[in-house]
């Protein structure tokens, strides 16, 4: 599964009601990770909790780990791979033991990370060297940094689309909805496939619609305007599912659907087309090379939509690494998160892009390079205001439930239209909206 869980829905209200029992208090918000000076002097063992238990079971953790003491010789680092992680981090931090060093949360407060979190260094001085710290910024401090940064797009198979006959990167809905048409007329391949019953891939669509509207303002706008109307960002971006499943372009039983059966099924021309985000690419390119297909048969494409000639994408981090409050090494965790961030060369291990701004583009992008497509860096001054106002409206914009509703509408299987659900789903984040005084 990608780097960013789906959140539970529960978390802010649990993590809320810990904050007040924790002891860390007003004095607690004070303490910083302080960035190592000697490394030599720097020690202890400190536990990284991570999502990425694939990467625990197969050693590639304790290889980073190995790297990282040739600098800090002194610090053993423990790995506790969850795979729950949303949930099972989510009970642990009804105590002060969640780790030395862990991935944000995505369902924790953005204005509670002081409660439960050290502080990095301030923004002033990260953001000239890190991409995303708006993501993480309390009053000014930073708290997380990013493992890496993900760009929303279509994952293909570029073989059995040539063979349907289209080369170049459909430019529009309808011409996106063609070329899949096409693959269905011309291949045996399935033309698009939702990954409906693993749930999470259908979330993936969220971060399309500043795709959908090419402005570093989509996060803001979908706050102060009512993305669910007619034209609005995110309707217009599940439209896109919507009319896939309804025209018969998706897998006959959505419900037989397996995420990590459909990894060779797109290596080998068996499903076309799937939309995830870039950090996929690797996955589907090892998936190949086991399968023994051409790995380079794998693209990735962007959401079909432009804007003065030109595609854009978002760029938003995955999972954000911080240190513990409650962390007795506070700077060996600290000295982890950085060498992390700039020198382990997981970014390029995956494809990604890095938090660095000076680092370049992985290779998987060089064709979003060479049609200058453009990359925004999305602003999050209201980051805090989008998880409050999802949580009292009970939409899930970044969730997959009402998507899979969508998509039952869309193949019979539940009574509706899809103009229902998305007035229902307007009327309860405009309700939601001004009740928080946002409208």
């Amino acid at each position: 599964m990608r780097g960013r869980a789906l959140a539970g829905a529960l978390l802010a209200t649990a993590l809320a009601t810990t904050a007040g029992c924790t002891g860390s208090g007003a004095s607690s918000q004070k303490q910083e990770a302080k960035a190592a000076g000697d490394p030599g002097k720097v020690s202890g063992t400190i536990e990284v909790i991570t999502h990425r238990t694939d990467l625990v079971e197969d050693g590639t953790m304790d290889a980073y780990a190995a790297e990282f003491r040739k600098t800090y010789p002194n610090v053993e680092v423990e790995f506790d791979g969850v795979t729950d992680y949303e949930g099972e981090v989510k009970t642990r931090m009804n105590s002060d033991d969640y780790g030395d060093v862990l991935m944000i949360p995505g369902r924790v407060k953005k204005n509670d990370y002081p409660r439960f979190f050290a502080s990095l260094g301030k923004q002033s001085e990260r953001s000239e060297k890190f991409r995303f710290t708006d993501y993480s910024t309390v009053d000014g401090e930073v708290y997380g940094v990013s493992i890496y940064g993900s760009i929303p797009g279509f994952v293909y198979n570029k073989r059995i689309w040539e063979q349907a006959g289209v080369t170049g990167w459909p430019t529009t809905q309808a011409e996106f909805l063609d070329g899949l048409k096409a693959v269905k007329d011309r291949t045996d391949a399935v033309p698009y496939y939702t990954n409906f019953k693993d749930a999470w891939p259908l979330a993936q669509w969220w971060p399309a619609q500043a795709s959908a509207t090419c402005d570093e303002r989509a996060d803001v706008e979908v706050v102060e305007g009512d993305p669910f109307a007619e034209g609005g960002a995110v309707r217009t971006v599940d439209t896109l599912l919507y009319d896939i499943v309804d025209r018969g372009l998706a897998e006959k039983d959505p419900t037989t659907t397996n995420w990590e059966g459909s990894k060779p099924q797109l290596a080998k021309g068996e499903i076309a087309t799937m939309f995830l985000g870039s950090w996929a690419v690797v996955q589907m390119r090892d998936a190949a090379e086991q399968a023994g297909t051409d790995p380079d048969d794998i693209g990735f494409m962007p959401f079909p939509h432009q804007v003065d000639g030109k595609f854009c994408a978002g760029l938003s981090p995955d999972y954000q690494q911080a240190v513990s409050i409650h962390s007795a090494h506070k700077e060996a965790a600290r000295a982890w998160v950085d060498w992390f961030a700039e020198k382990s060369g997981y970014p390029e291990d995956n494809m990604n892009v890095s938090t660095l701004r000076s680092a370049p583009l992985p290779g998987v992008l060089a064709e979003y390079e060479k049609q200058d497509v453009r990359l925004l860096e999305l602003d999050q001054s209201r980051g805090a205001e989008l998880k409050e106002l999802d949580d009292a409206s009970e939409v899930g914009i970044d969730d997959p439930d009402y998507r899979q509703e969508l998509v039952d509408i869309a193949r019979g299987a539940r009574d509706g239209s899809a103009d229902d659900l998305f007035a229902d789903l307007s009327e309860r984040w405009t309700g939601a909206a001004g009740e928080l005084g946002y409208r």
